[in-house]
């Protein structure tokens, strides 16, 4: 075992973690600031985010401001995020995609030098930045280059993260295994942030890799840190069948068509103004309930699940090469299918968790500790996330906790180790428990078995006796864990020790989707309920806080802030 000490932890490589980093650096430059990913840092999960980035950039063009951008994301948020969020959201998106745009992120551009803005659902107008159609990569990118040329900061790839070090509430450090020798390493700090994403691989069909399993919330979670608004999973409407793999709502924003089995734009029903353009929450019910009424397809070639279509045939071949290079190219190696020629199959699929772990507006969770990214649940995107607000979201908080981890390293003195031993030793002693338990159960049985449950149960559509009959699976699959087999006993890069580690976690945060959304009497955003299809703003304009008391889940609710915009109805 290796004690290190730092004055910044940050735990999580992708958007939300690296700003932070880039930010904590500048800040001071003096300060030891660590950067734990269990992945390459280049692999984390934001490489994926396809679309764009939102954002004021030209205020009073086509009629947009600040302003209008804020009611888009509450509106969109079905009234459930925090106003005073949506605010610092609008206002500091602008500065952060010109930041990217100082750090070499190649937006797209007109004839004239300027960003070109394309749509995105539930936007009034066009406001989202991109680059073609691979924004995080570039974004990820630009930010790891101008990293690494700082001497204070020290990236661990391939790290998982096991336990965060608490003591009487305060952050002081975490342990991680090092895949690469199955050593113990300990990060010791009075600042730490953990940025380590969603968990929407808690469901087999999803958008997200593998490595998207909710390790930091589980960790915050397990140390009595509270959860907020976990029921509202978002469904993107379009991943790609039979995989999942997500197809860009840029796809749509570029002017591509959802058609059923008859050819129909449906879309035309269900939010005559915006069409396919309308929110993902409502889209996705869209697409399930033409699937419901008789109206999907089926192709022996893509498996089984009925799907509709995404028709991009008439923008033409120039068009998507130009701006949709990456869809093209999935599409033609995932399924042989060309969409400049064939529309493609796409239906609703798991792809961003709203909730996280429970902050207040600056990212600040428990003493010590920050939450930064789709893992904190600022609330800023209430019961729906606006597509292209995730990675200004990302940005903003990542540089906000940046700072204020900054502010308090700069003033702290180092975390002496004599007074956390015993939490690291007892720490060491479970981790080689695990390893040489003499169980019964295959970690993998019950990944499959939780993937089916999720899918099945806890879908776009949600019923109370599919929730209560998934919250009894679950709770099964919880007992079990305590009785998993790792059947590698190495220590370098047993893989095998990380997933069991990371379906702990999928359980667990499972454990609390499922609560929420029996609990939540109504329907809105993300959350649609068929015993109670209508919102509930009389009872239910509250956020779900899920805590977990020794072995079970306590629930309590919090009041949404509100601010100028009222709710009403959506009507898009």
């Amino acid at each position: 075992m290796e004690i290190l000490n730092y004055d910044i932890v940050i735990l999580g490589s992708g958007l939300a973690g690296m700003r932070a980093a880039l930010q904590a650096a500048k800040a001071n430059g003096k300060l030891k600031i660590a950067l734990v990913s269990k992945l390459h840092a280049m692999r984390s999960h934001s490489v994926s985010a396809e679309g764009g980035i939102s954002g004021v950039l030209y205020p009073g063009e086509n009629d947009d401001s600040l302003e209008l951008h804020a009611f888009d994301t509450v509106k969109g948020s079905d009234y459930l995020a925090d106003q005073d969020a949506v605010d610092v959201l609008v206002n500091n998106a602008p500065g952060e995609i010109k930041l990217f745009d100082h750090l070499g992120v190649p937006w797209n551009r007109d004839s004239k030098g300027k960003v070109v803005l394309r749509a995105f659902g539930g936007m009034s107008i066009n406001r989202t930045a991109f680059a073609a159609d691979k924004t995080g990569f570039f974004m990820l990118n630009a930010l790891y280059d101008n990293l690494i040329s700082f001497p204070n900061v020290e990236i661990f790839h391939e790290h998982v993260a096991t336990k965060l070090i608490m003591s009487r509430g305060v952050f002081k450090g975490l342990a991680a295994i090092d895949l690469a020798t199955g050593d113990m390493r300990v990060f010791l700090s009075n600042a730490g942030i953990i940025a380590t994403g969603g968990f929407a691989r808690s469901y087999g069909f999803t958008t997200t890799a593998y490595s998207s399993t909710g390790d930091g919330i589980a960790l915050a979670y397990k140390e009595g840190i509270q959860l907020k608004d976990m029921e509202f999973v978002q469904f993107h409407p379009t991943g790609l069948i039979p995989s999942g793999i997500l197809i860009t709502e840029a796809a749509r924003g570029e002017g591509g068509y959802l058609l059923n089995s008859k050819g129909e734009r449906f879309m035309e029903k269900y939010a005559k103004s915006k069409m396919e353009l309308a929110p993902r929450d409502i889209v996705s019910r869209s697409i399930m309930s033409e699937i419901e009424d008789g109206k999907g397809i089926t192709d022996d070639r893509f498996g089984d699940l009925e799907h509709v279509h995404l028709d991009l045939r008439h923008l033409g071949e120039e068009k998507l090469n130009e701006r949709l290079p990456m869809i093209r190219e999935i599409s033609m190696k995932m399924i042989g299918l060309d969409p400049s020629r064939e529309p493609l199959p796409v239906r609703p699929v798991a792809h961003f968790t709203m909730g996280g772990i429970h902050t207040d507006i600056n990212g600040k969770a428990a003493n010590g500790l920050w939450a930064a990214g789709e893992c904190g649940c600022v609330s800023v995107h209430g019961s729906n996330r606006l597509g292209s607000n995730s990675l200004s979201q990302c940005v903003i908080w990542g540089r906000i906790t940046g700072n204020a981890a900054a502010q308090l390293a700069t003033k702290s003195r180092r975390v002496p180790y004599d007074s956390v031993k015993k939490i690291v030793d007892e720490e060491e002693m479970r981790i080689s428990e695990l390893l040489n338990r003499k169980g019964t159960e295959n970690p993998y049985d019950i990944r499959r078995e939780l993937w089916s449950t999720m899918d099945r149960d806890v879908g776009v559509y949600r019923n109370l006796r599919s929730l209560m009959k998934a919250k009894a699976k679950v709770a099964s699959l919880k007992a079990r864990l305590g009785r998993v087999h790792i059947g590698d006993k190495s220590r370098i890069y047993n893989t095998n020790f990380r997933d069991a580690i990371e379906i702990g976690n999928m359980v667990r945060l499972s454990e609390a989707v499922i609560e929420g959304a029996i609990l939540r009497k109504e329907s809105r955003g993300a959350h649609a309920m068929r015993e109670f299809p209508k919102r509930d703003d009389k009872n239910w304009m509250k956020h779900t806080l899920v805590r977990a008391v020794g072995d079970g889940i306590k629930i309590s609710y919090l009041k949404v802030k509100a601010g100028r915009f009222k709710p009403m109805e959506r009507k898009y």
